[in-house]
């Protein structure tokens, strides 16, 4: 049937047809394809490394300049796609990305390397919040949405674990810089479907662009983050210290800024709303888990199990197979029950998933690894789906991109949060388990412990599984926490 969804007037609950699902369609690909470049050079960073041989500094920023830019920029491209058009601004991230990537493709050196993932960091920020602002615009219908935004969690999620599996396999074959032309087709495939299939929207009477904020907001979070980042990598450090102590006092300009201004670039009055703040808070919870534990699953099938990186990886997508089920499950339930305990449900499952994993020893089989994993990842996913429709459904349409971007720039925050506590929790239980016989560099991580093969690594590795059950402790509390804040915040909130 053809849609109402580009007449307004046709009321608010016209539902979407053939044309706005394939819309959905096309809207997918940008999307999978950022979320997996930000773990697609898992694989390639030795191949990197033997071709440009950048030093120590240089390959961090290569891997980590992309997510940075990518964090700090999304505010800002989401308010600006309410004001220039999301498609646009979408359609322009495309182009962008597609260059960036020929230009990662093609790098000579670490410099072009590292301004590339910049460049494409600058491009994601683009087309990440317009993906789902877009979302708000074709599917007004609320079980519609629910279901939009059911797959679109599912392929944000399943994009960065799908990142190393694809860039392993290319690199059986290519070169490394197959893994970034591996985006050309589908953004030149974007290009030509996003003019016919997606409506222009954006923002009416949005004042103009507030440039002062948008640095304000790029000089916040980008200290935050890396200072985060950094302090859970190398425990504590003046510089990134300073780091995070700049962010949060720019994080404060910034708030104060847009309280003042008619036209502020993050509406602070829907943050304060139960449905949308709530919303955010509890999406942060849960990025704070599955971040944060993530590490700890990954090094286990690593390097205490033996795989290989890429055995790793197509044994991490098991418990995403659990996602797939769960997340529609649950947007079916939320309209039959309040959506306040069918997210605390999630979390509760997920609490389960991590209590279960922090009984894990050395003994313990693979199979009950990953029922633990699967366990978690569904009710997270299930939570964090329903969490960001409940969002965007209380955002006023005229401000979707850039409430998309707040949604997006909390997870990314959460995310760096994770690994800092999270790892700080591990970190203190791996080093109590560890002899103090043992030399000093097995002593800080399992990773210093591989140089010395014998008693000393295999009592390491048994450290190691203490330290992953002492995260996971602390992840199944943290999920008790997001699982009260759900119900209390979130009950009988309408989006």
């Amino acid at each position: 049937m053809t849609s109402l969804m580009t007449n307004p007037g046709a009321g608010p609950a016209a539902r979407a047809g053939r044309r706005e699902w394939t819309a959905l369609g096309v809207l997918m690909l940008p999307l999978l394809l950022v979320s997996m470049d930000i773990s697609v050079l898992y694989f390639a960073i030795p191949s990197i490394a033997a071709d440009l041989r950048p030093g120590a500094t240089e390959q961090l920023w290569i891997l980590d300049m992309y997510g940075f830019v990518l964090a700090g920029l999304l505010i800002t491209m989401g308010a600006l796609g309410d004001r220039v058009g999301r498609r646009r601004l979408l359609l322009g991230g495309a182009a962008l990305f597609g260059l960036a990537s020929v230009a990662a493709a093609y790098a000579h050196s670490p410099g072009t390397l590292i301004a590339a993932r910049a460049l494409l960091g600058v491009a994601g920020a683009c087309l990440m919040p317009s993906t789902l602002a877009l979302i708000r615009t074709l599917f007004h219908d609320p079980a519609q949405r629910a279901k939009a935004v059911t797959l679109w969690t599912a392929v944000m999620a399943s994009g960065i674990s799908f990142g190393p599996v694809v860039s392993g396999a290319l690199l059986e074959h290519f070169w490394w810089g197959s893994v970034f032309l591996l985006n050309l087709p589908a953004m030149a495939l974007l290009l030509v479907l996003g003019p016919l299939l997606l409506p222009e929207s954006k923002g009416a009477g949005g004042g103009r662009f507030d440039l002062v904020s948008a640095l304000l907001s790029l000089a916040a979070l980008l200290p935050l983050i890396h200072g985060i980042k950094e302090l859970a990598k190398d425990g504590w450090a003046p510089v990134p210290a300073l780091g995070v102590t700049g962010g949060l006092v720019l994080v404060l300009v910034f708030v104060r800024r847009q309280a003042r201004l008619v036209h502020p670039m993050v509406d602070l009055g829907l943050v304060r709303t139960r449905a949308y703040g709530g919303s955010v808070l509890v999406n942060l919870l849960a990025m704070v888990a599955t971040v944060g534990f993530a590490v700890f699953l990954t090094q286990y099938l690593q390097s205490v199990l033996g795989q290989s990186p890429f055995e790793a990886a197509l044994w991490s997508l098991v418990p995403t197979g659990g996602v797939l089920v769960a997340a529609p499950v649950a947007a079916v339930l939320a309209r039959r029950v309040d959506r306040a305990y069918v997210m605390g449900g999630g979390f509760l499952a997920a609490a389960g998933g991590f209590a279960w994993l922090a009984g894990v020893d050395r003994a313990t089989p693979l199979w009950v690894v990953l029922v633990g994993g699967g366990v978690y990842a569904a009710g997270l996913v299930s939570a964090m789906t329903l969490a960001n429709e409940l969002a965007l459904g209380a955002a006023p349409p005229e401000r979707a991109g850039s409430a998309a971007a707040v949604l997006e720039s909390g997870q990314e925050l959460g995310g760096a949060l994770g690994m800092a506590v999270l790892g700080s929790v591990g970190a203190a239980v791996y080093s109590a388990a560890m002899p103090s016989s043992a030399p000093a560099a097995a002593r800080e991580t399992l990773g210093g412990a591989l140089g010395f093969p014998g008693p000393v690594l295999d009592v390491a590795r048994s450290a190691f599984v203490e330290a992953m059950g002492g995260a996971a402790v602390a992840a199944s509390l943290l999920m008790l926490v997001a699982a009260a804040v759900s119900v209390a915040s979130l009950r009988g909130v309408r989006g």
